[in-house]
């Protein structure tokens, strides 16, 4: 897991997405720091973006990934069984992660094959298959849990993710989706190996074991 905001206060994702919302009310603030970085503005075709520490870390972030697991929620705000095929993730045509990318959800569908080799397989069989098919795909490299935070929170209480890099933002969000409420991090086997402050937020490196 790797370039997650967070918020002072612990959550990592606002309530009430929707197609306005993607990352829920006020849950882009978290990720400004992300948002202004060169490799985010050339990912999306937006010119040049500011570089330092933060942009660092968020190229660290897409090293050695060789396959994405993602809950359906990041995938879209489409609930319930799938009625077709038209919606096609947040990101048009050519999706930001260019390596196969294992969707968890309740209902089949028929992969997804992306501009940029991104190609979108849907797991109903839950994250323990995910992540096998992700380890499969990623052949030697990492498998990135990408999000959202229920996902997260599950692959954590697995004892399945071995190292997360948290981007604590400056700002404070009252609500949302807790990262770690009810996790022992401690517990499970993590300890800080880094951690430091960008230009729009501070980075920390837990790693397990």
């Amino acid at each position: 897991m790797a370039a997650f905001s967070v918020s002072l206060d612990g959550f990592g994702a606002g309530l009430r997405q929707d197609l306005q919302n993607p990352l829920g009310v006020r849950g882009p603030e978290m990720f400004a720091w992300f948002f202004q970085t060169d490799i985010f503005k050339k990912m999306h075709g937006l010119g040049e973006g500011s570089r330092g520490i933060d942009n660092d870390f968020a190229a660290r972030s897409f090293e050695n990934v060789g396959a994405f697991v993602l809950g359906r929620n990041m995938f879209g705000p489409v609930r319930g069984p799938w009625v077709d095929a038209s919606w096609r993730g947040w990101w048009g045509e050519n999706p930001p992660y260019h390596t196969p990318v294992f969707v968890l959800t309740h209902h089949a569908r028929e992969p997804l094959a992306m501009e940029g080799g991104t190609t979108f397989h849907f797991v109903t069989a839950g994250i323990d298959a995910a992540l096998r098919q992700a380890k499969k795909a990623a052949h030697d490299q990492d498998v990135r849990i990408g999000g959202g935070v229920a996902t997260i929170r599950q692959y954590l209480a697995a004892g399945a993710i071995d190292e997360m890099h948290l981007a604590m933002s400056p700002m404070v969000m009252g609500e949302g989706e807790a990262l770690c409420a009810g996790l022992n991090l401690y517990g499970l086997g993590f300890r800080v190996v880094e951690a430091v402050a960008g230009e729009g937020a501070t980075h920390f490196v837990i790693r397990r074991g």
